[in-house]
């Protein structure tokens, strides 16, 4: 049920060749009767999806992701009883972390476990059996869609759907469905999501070709839009720094994205064009860059959902991991040198798939500190998200469907209880999203949580140790 009361904070300044930057919330422009009558903050999700599962306890396979114990998570536990695990990259956070063990998908695979977990990963829908094994799809919604058609501004119902890595054509994009069968394109390449976003798609080309060759900012095309907006005289002084720290961040992206920020090493980390096409040297590059649109979406009221795959189905990225790089990781999480299930086997291919799990770690990590970064009259953006990061497997040797991780950062508004790690008891992992679409403000018919996300014949409920009191 949409929420027809909560304070749009999508505005816009618009300058040369039509451009239109999108603004973060400003509260001197907010209207003066919402503001006296105190509306509701808008909510927002984001999904980060990892694949080929994550080194957990599972037949004779060690836990090295999860905490030791269930309950608090604090940073100190997380920097010295838990600094071998995993979430222990996410620290600096752990008073704002619920980490959620005990879900499970409901529903078979369809010939390709990777495939048939990405399909229900969102969705909590069955399978289809036509197309089946790696091209089978999901039978619903996901849970990014229902937010975004629900909650979303009406000139843009979308959510934002982002990708790093290759396409390498066995399984691309396993996560956003509109409906059933209906899979969503995501976007690769952080230019192009870029350009859409901020409204600079149809610029003249001269002025285009000037951005692209950084040359001149999308800041600029808005300067004198800019200057009088930051002049007057009812935005506070925190609304002046909030401006400012948006047009710095835009200029930031965008010099990233060029690649021309000095030094050398940054040139280097940075060498992701506007062709990129997965090369997976850049990978922490993209999914750091895609994570940084992400934020400036929400910062911008742009979407209330996103989500961002990383790699493709069976994701066979060759890591670069402190300068090492790694075996296709699609192989490391079989431990062996095949995708199948006969090959040689790879040397401590669990302590790479560990170590693989600390990089998405600390690329989540990255996620944080952008929403953080973004300051609105209530505090830090993430206190007003439910940020993701999950997986369309539990483990990568079983494939198994049970035990899907799911690291929740941000209480979104209060809603939820953050700073515990709690096991939800070997539930339908519909539960864990009928939770998420409550807490960014959606209701059932009765004005209820929702309780009926994902394949009709699922038990309805919400887990109730992940609410606040």
């Amino acid at each position: 049920m949409k929420n027809h009361k909560s304070l749009t904070r999508r505005l816009f300044l618009t300058g040369i060749g039509g451009a239109a930057l999108a603004l973060p919330f400003l509260e001197g422009l907010a209207p003066r009767r919402l503001r006296a009558a105190g509306p509701q903050r808008p909510r927002y999700a984001v999904f980060v999806r990892q694949a080929n599962g994550v080194v957990q306890a599972d037949g004779q396979e060690p836990e090295r992701f999860w905490p030791h114990e269930l309950g608090a998570v604090t940073k100190e536990l997380l920097t010295t009883v838990d600094a071998d695990r995993a979430v222990s990259e996410l620290a600096d956070y752990a008073d704002k972390l619920l980490l959620v063990r005990g879900t499970r998908f409901p529903f078979p695979g369809n010939g390709c476990g990777h495939s048939g977990g990405g399909n229900q990963c969102l969705t909590a829908a069955k399978v289809s059996d036509v197309p089946s094994g790696n091209k089978s799809l999901a039978m619903g919604e996901s849970v990014d869609n229902r937010i975004a058609r629900e909650l979303n501004h009406p000139d843009n119902t979308e959510p934002l759907t982002l990708y790093a890595g290759r396409m390498a054509g066995y399984i691309n994009e396993v996560l956003s469905y509109r409906g059933a069968k209906d899979l969503r394109a995501a976007e690769r390449n952080p230019w192009n999501a870029y350009t859409k976003m901020v409204g600079i798609q149809n610029l003249p080309a001269e002025l285009a070709a000037k951005i692209t060759a950084r040359r001149m900012s999308v800041n600029d095309l808005v300067r004198e839009q800019m200057q009088a907006l930051m002049a007057r005289p009812d935005l506070s002084k925190d609304d002046q720094s909030r401006l400012q720290l948006h047009f710095d961040a835009i200029r930031d992206l965008e010099v990233a994205l060029t690649c021309e920020l000095p030094p050398q090493a940054e040139l280097d980390e940075l060498e992701a064009q506007q062709n990129y096409n997965g090369a997976d040297d850049l990978m922490q590059t993209i999914v750091k860059m895609q994570m940084s649109l992400i934020a400036l979406a929400f910062a911008c009221d742009y979407t209330r959902a996103a989500t961002l795959q990383i790699g493709d189905g069976n994701d066979s990225t060759e890591y670069l991991i402190d300068g090492i790089k790694y075996p296709r990781f699609h192989q490391i999480s079989h431990r062996i040198y095949s995708d199948g299930s006969e090959g040689d086997p790879i040397p401590d291919a669990l302590g790479k798939h560990h170590q693989i799990d600390r990089e998405h770690g600390k690329m989540f990590k990255h996620l944080l500190d952008r929403l953080s970064m973004y300051q609105t009259d209530a505090g830090p953006l993430l206190d007003d998200c439910a940020a993701i990061w999950t997986n369309d497997l539990g483990a990568g040797v079983s494939h198994t469907y049970k035990n899907i991780p799911w690291v929740v950062a941000g209480s979104c508004g209060g809603f939820l209880k953050t700073g515990q790690y709690i096991d939800a008891g070997d539930v339908p992992h519909s539960r864990l999203h009928n939770t998420i679409l409550s807490a960014v403000g959606l209701t059932n018919q009765e004005g209820g949580y929702v309780d009926d996300f994902g394949d009709p014949s699922l038990a309805p409920g919400v887990i109730d140790a992940m609410i606040a009191g």
